[in-house]
């Protein structure tokens, strides 16, 4: 962390811990957020970052943007025959960033998309991070603060949920290479591991069971799925006090071949496991 960086999050860190609305709106604070969510717009600074292997929350920034809903004012914005009102202005630039923006995908200011990613009419919040090469496709939303890696495809309708607060919390993840198929759900910091496959209507909490049922046993996992694993949906038997009903859970039917390319390894994937898409 450069000493600029440290000194924001000492200012940051100090107003939100003192919860009072006067001090966010000190002009130090103020200028302190305002530069927070600047290295967030540029890809300059991120909210989770992957640090020796493992997935790292930098929670200051988190409360920058906390911070930020305390200072703003609802303001009108026009975006030719569309209005908006709102506290938070959406983010511009995407010609000279090298990103595809197809009407009427919105992204807010404070969200970061790599060149070469394609956003198809989707909605991507603040705090995101998308990845170069990776493809938001229609109706598709990535939540507040999500971390979607390169490569990655994000079919029809999935929803990526948002994970603010508390500070602390891991936001979602996809990882390098994941495809989320059509209507999938991901929300509470579940992470897709990189080169994962999630057939469609696939929905994944951070309590969720993942299970691996490649073996002569079933083996349970929660939170993250594995790496290249091929994953539908699936149903469980559970007691309740009325009797036993099934509850959702996911499957891991099958992992991605590693001997091939990316598009190859996805195409046998689909037709071997019969993974609808």
């Amino acid at each position: 962390m450069s000493a600029d960086s440290a000194s924001l999050e000492a200012v940051i860190d100090a107003a939100f811990a003192a919860g009072d609305p006067a001090a966010a709106r000190r002009p130090d604070v103020v200028e302190a957020v305002n530069e927070a969510l600047g290295l967030l717009d540029e890809g300059k600074a991120r909210v989770a970052e992957r640090r020796d292997g493992e997935w790292v929350v930098n929670e200051w920034l988190k409360r920058a943007i906390l911070l930020s809903f305390r200072q703003r004012d609802m303001e009108t914005v026009e975006v030719g025959p569309y209005e908006y009102h709102d506290r938070i202005p959406l983010k511009h630039g995407y010609a000279q960033a090298g990103v595809r923006v197809v009407p009427p995908a919105v992204v807010r200011h404070g969200a970061f998309v790599e060149a070469g990613a394609v956003l198809m009419p989707s909605y991507v919040n603040l705090g995101a991070w998308v990845g170069a090469g990776t493809m938001v496709d229609t109706w598709a939303t990535v939540g507040s603060c999500a971390q979607i890696g390169r490569n990655v495809h994000l079919a029809g309708g999935v929803g990526i949920g948002g994970v603010l607060e508390p500070p602390g919390a891991r936001p979602v993840i996809v990882e390098d290479e994941a495809f989320v198929g059509s209507r999938c759900i991901l929300v509470e910091g579940l992470v897709v591991g990189e080169g994962a496959v999630l057939g469609a209507g696939t929905v994944l909490t951070s309590s969720t069971h993942i299970i691996d049922v490649t073996g002569r046993e079933p083996v349970l996992s929660r939170g993250r799925v594995p790496s290249r694993a091929v994953v539908i949906p699936g149903t469980r038997p559970k007691q309740f006090p009325a009797g036993t009903y099934q509850v959702p859970c996911a499957l891991i039917i099958g992992t991605r071949s590693a001997s091939t390319d990316t598009k190859v390894s996805l195409n046998d994937a689909l037709r071997e496991h019969d993974v609808p898409v």
